[in-house]
């Protein structure tokens, strides 16, 4: 029961709080469906014990839906977020954006990812990865100490399903992205995310992802190796 996954949830994040403390402790938030429902209940915990701050790191590529980018800002601003918008010291214009996937997302996420947890001095990353949304996380564990820098990753809702996020965001009456309204289900760069119309294993019931460019997909387990969350 959904009831049941918020409780385990907290009882982890819970733990992240006895032992990293908030200052310590940020939300990798994208603005997606998934990290929204984890800055909730980070936000939620804190709250109940009068706690400050609720940080959150947005990684902003630059080629992120304008869509998302509004919803982040408003979140931000009416939850009270102190959120750290962490861009990649790359211009755009020169760089071959999706050529190499894994070059790509090395240089746009993953390095400036590296840099923000460096410089807000971060002991706990809090991420909204769930298990069933690829085969690649099957296992995927709870809490995963993670190198360069070091700091523990923490996947509160790892066993959560999509039906698990949709009804938490219904009940509870969560913001989120107008586009999972015109049928996406997975948002990430403009690049590597597939109009829902132009995905053909999306629209027959394909996997959660199947709109992301399957390239990159693939290729997963050596971009967590990297440092990808």
């Amino acid at each position: 029961m959904l009831h049941d996954k918020i409780l385990h949830s907290r009882h982890i994040l819970e733990q992240v709080l006895a032992k990293h403390g908030p200052e310590r402790t940020a939300v990798a938030w994208t603005g997606g469906k998934d990290s929204t429902v984890v800055l909730w209940l980070w936000r939620s915990l804190l709250r109940e014990r009068d706690m400050a701050p609720c940080r959150a790191v947005n990684l902003d590529t630059g080629l992120k839906f304008l869509e998302v980018l509004e919803l982040r800002d408003q979140v931000a601003r009416e939850w009270e977020i102190d959120l750290h918008v962490q861009r990649p010291d790359i211009p755009l214009d020169v760089y071959p954006v999706a050529q190499d996937k894994l070059t790509c997302c090395r240089d746009l996420k993953i390095l400036p990812l590296q840099q923000a947890i460096v410089d807000l001095r971060l002991s706990a990353l809090l991420t909204g990865l769930r298990r069933d949304e690829a085969p690649s996380r099957c296992d995927r564990q709870p809490v995963e100490p993670r190198e360069s820098p070091d700091h523990l990753q923490v996947n509160p809702i790892l066993d959560w399903t999509e039906m698990d996020i949709w009804a938490c965001i219904m009940e509870q009456g969560l913001p989120y992205c107008t586009l999972y309204a015109q049928g996406y289900r997975s948002l990430g760069c403009m690049p590597c995310t597939v109009a829902p119309d132009q995905a053909p294993d999306l629209a027959a019931g394909g996997g959660e992802r199947s709109g992301r460019d399957q390239d990159k997909e693939r290729q997963m387990e050596t971009l967590r190796s990297l440092g990808y969350f």
